[in-house]
Order: C-alpha cells, then sequence, then structure tokens
C-alpha cells in the first residue's frame, strides 16, 4: 500500500462542489433512512470526475451507440451515481427523494432499464468488470470509439470473476478499458488487510497485463490529469488504484467500518451529517 497517497487522501479538502454534492446525498439517503454511506462518499470525487469532465454520455440521447459506458461494479455506492446522473439532469432530482422507497426508480443497487442512465444492474460483486470486458470488446469489434470505465471496490477484488476479466481484457488488448479501484482498505466486515490482503496490488494489475498507476482519489487535479493520459500504454487496459478514504467528509464516518452501511438511520445520526458538510 502506498502509505503516502492514504495519508494525502485523509488531508485533502473538499472543494464546494464535492460538498454540495454529499449534501443531496444526505437528502436522499435521509428520505430511505439507510444507504451504505462509507462506500459512497469514497468514490464521490472519482464519479464527480468522470462525469464532468471525462464520459461522453449525452442525458438527453442515451442510446447514442457512440456514448462511453459507466459501470459502477461496487453497485452498492450507488448513492454516489444517483446523485450525479441527478445532478447531471439524468432524471429529475425530486426523484433523489423517493430513495429506497416501494415504488421508487432509485434502489439500494442501480438497475439498468430502471434508472436513466445505468449500464448495468450490479451488486452482486464481481459482475461488473466482466460486463465491461464485453462492452469493449463489442466496441473494437464494431470499429466504435466508445470507451468502458469501470468502478471496482477493493473488497469486491477478492470475487474470482475480477481476475478472469482482467486475464481477458489484456489478451483482446482493450486499450478503451479503464478500470479504477476504489481502494480504501475497509469492507463489508473488515479492513482488506485481515480478510484478504490486495497487497501487491499494483504488481497484482500489471501481472495481469494491464498498465497500472497510484493516484489520490480524492485530489480533483490528479484525478483529471491522469484520466487525461489515457490509454497510458497502447494495446493495454488501464488499471487506476484510487487510494480512498472510506465515509469521506464525515470525520465520524471516515476510516470507520461500522459506517460500511447503516439502516433505520436515526434524526442524530442524519443531522450529525449535516453538521459535518
Amino acid at each position: 500500500m502506498n502509505e503516502l497517497l492514504h495519508q494525502e487522501a485523509l488531508k485533502i479538502k473538499l472543494d464546494e462542489r464535492s460538498r454540495y454534492l454529499r449534501r443531496m446525498a444526505v437528502k436522499t439517503l435521509e428520505s430511505g433512512k439507510r444507504a451504505h454511506l462509507g462506500s459512497a462518499m469514497s468514490i464521490f470525487e472519482i464519479v464527480r470526475v468522470l462525469y464532468d469532465s471525462f464520459l461522453k454520455i449525452d442525458p438527453k440521447n442515451l442510446n447514442d451507440p457512440q456514448r462511453d459506458r459507466f459501470i459502477l461494479s461496487k453497485g452498492h455506492g450507488c448513492l454516489a451515481q444517483y446523485v450525479i446522473l441527478a445532478d447531471k439532469g439524468f432524471f429529475d432530482e425530486k426523484e433523489l427523494l423517493t430513495f429506497c422507497h416501494p415504488n421508487s426508480i432509485l434502489g439500494g443497487h442501480p438497475e439498468y432499464g430502471k434508472v436513466p442512465g445505468v449500464e448495468a444492474s450490479t451488486g452482486a460483486l464481481g459482475h461488473g468488470l466482466p460486463i465491461g470486458v464485453g462492452f469493449a470488446l463489442a466496441a473494437i469489434l464494431q470499429k466504435r470509439e466508445s470507451r468502458v470505465v469501470v468502478i471496482l471496490g477493493d473488497g469486491e477484488s477478492n470475487e474470482g470473476s475480477i481476475w478472469e476479466s482482467a486475464f481477458s481484457a489484456a489478451k483482446h488488448k482493450l486499450s478503451n478499458l479503464i478500470v479504477l479501484v476504489d481502494y480504501n482498505k475497509i469492507q463489508s466486515y473488515g479492513y482488506v488487510s485481515e480478510v484478504l490482503p490486495l497487497e501487491p496490488i499494483l504488481a497484482k494489475w500489471s501481472s495481469f497485463g494491464f498498465a497500472v498507476k497510484e493516484v489520490n482519489g480524492h485530489d480533483i487535479h490528479e484525478l483529471k490529469r491522469i484520466l487525461s493520459e489515457i490509454p497510458l500504454e497502447k494495446e493495454k487496459p488501464t488499471a487506476l488504484i484510487c487510494h480512498t478514504i472510506k465515509g469521506k467528509g464525515f470525520s465520524f464516518a471516515e476510516n470507520n467500518p461500522s459506517w460500511h452501511h447503516k439502516s433505520k438511520l436515526t434524526e442524530s445520526e442524519i443531522k450529525s451529517m449535516y453538521d459535518s458538510i
């Protein structure tokens, strides 16, 4: 683990846009009284940069065959994706206030065909990258310039399907495939280093045929810079190891495994979120 990048991620001060998006997230989870708060906050800057300045997707033309595809493989972090999609006009922001209600389009995991802008139903961990490899290969076969971006959880990387897909991506030289690993070091029931260590994570992805770089996953400028350099190597898929903080932006939740998921959130817990951000 790059300890320096991890410490820098802790120190990053959120700008006004990042705070604004987190306030939208609190309003969203306030309605449903539940969410994977920690899991969503670690990816907010990554998702924000992707939609603000990288992905070529028009919310008014969702079926454009030339569009980029984004897959949130760690579907439990969907709170971040829902907020960004609403912010970008994929659906009305009022829909956020129905989060996890019986008839809402916004469930605890994103669903393809139900949520505008969602390319794949995810939440069954390990499935997002296999789908992404299929999308990327299809784009090459059909001679499209579409790029495919997949966000993986570090705990999710325990799944064998992730590494089978990585083998396939390298074999087919999918330089249009970008994997971003949300390396917040905490999974559903403990620290990654204790449950099933991923280190040496850079060497693993490199040995599977990917061009690999590390980045501070909360540094907006650094994320933009590295994404502007993709593909990192010709005829190789890219893996970016994003050092992040679980629960980033909420001091009581940062690096706290108990905030991986919360249900039946109390009014005092929600107030503490508003007070923090």
